[in-house]
């Protein structure tokens, strides 16, 4: 099966021509598919696959977000707390209602895809997941791009005073993802996505980590809490660790 890139790309262009591209958090919510599609297809040739799941790889990447403008417009908001799982919209948008047919018109991957996009997100992938769609699925959900711009959608203020949840802390140094529950302060999301680092699949995705320098940037933001500072250093310090053991 061929997918014809271009045609994606203007059929996204197209569903997200219907908001307001100006407002900077929509912007930065149509500019990151492609980002995201453009690290899929990086990371599935990293792997040597074959030419039909490479394209699968970036087109999951263009589509796993679709639900993120359907989220805008019903609920006036882009947090999933606040309205509904903006994965199970995608997945509504695209294969409920039909719009993957702008897509691409073979529906032979129908259910591959649709399974990476209603998996993106979760905190785990589910253990009965055959081995192509397990596949698909890691590589869009090693997508590195972190949004910064939702861990600080708090006043600086309220950022530099932040404490760090215990648990959050536990969860971190035992090198899995942070459970958004166990989130109750600001300074906890960036906690939460540093520790994705642990999660990503693939060698060439660490690659990325490095180029990108996001985690980095992300871990160097100021505090006035002494807890927090020193908490913040030894994050950085494992961090270090670990990763200079991956590539070992």
């Amino acid at each position: 099966m061929k997918i014809d890139r271009a045609r994606a790309q203007k059929a996204f262009a197209a569903y997200t021509s219907l908001d307001n591209s100006a407002d900077a958090q929509v912007k930065l919510k149509i500019d990151h598919p492609y980002r995201v599609a453009a690290l899929c297809d990086r990371i599935a040739q990293s792997l040597a696959l074959p030419p039909e799941d490479v394209d699968l790889a970036w087109l999951s990447g263009i589509l796993h977000d679709v639900g993120r403008f359907e989220q805008l417009r019903r609920y006036n908001t882009f947090i999933d707390a606040q309205s509904v799982s903006h994965a199970a919209l995608s997945v509504a948008v695209l294969f409920d209602e039909g719009r993957i047919r702008d897509y691409l018109d073979d529906a032979g991957a129908d259910a591959l895809l649709r399974t990476a996009v209603e998996w993106h997100s979760a905190f785990r992938l589910p253990e009965a997941l055959d081995a192509r769609p397990r596949l698909i699925c890691q590589i869009l959900r090693d997508d590195v791009e972190t949004p910064l711009e939702e861990i600080y959608n708090v006043s600086t203020a309220a950022l530099r005073r932040s404490p760090v949840t215990p648990a959050v802390l536990d969860a971190f140094y035992a090198h899995h993802c942070v459970l958004h529950s166990l989130k109750q302060y600001p300074a906890d999301n960036a906690v939460g996505h540093a520790s994705l680092v642990f999660e990503l699949c693939y060698p060439e995705s660490l690659r990325i980590v490095d180029e990108q320098g996001w985690l980095w940037r992300l871990l160097d933001f100021k505090t006035d809490t002494p807890d927090t500072a020193a908490a913040f250093a030894a994050i950085r310090d494992e961090l270090h660790r670990w990763l200079n053991a991956q590539s070992a």
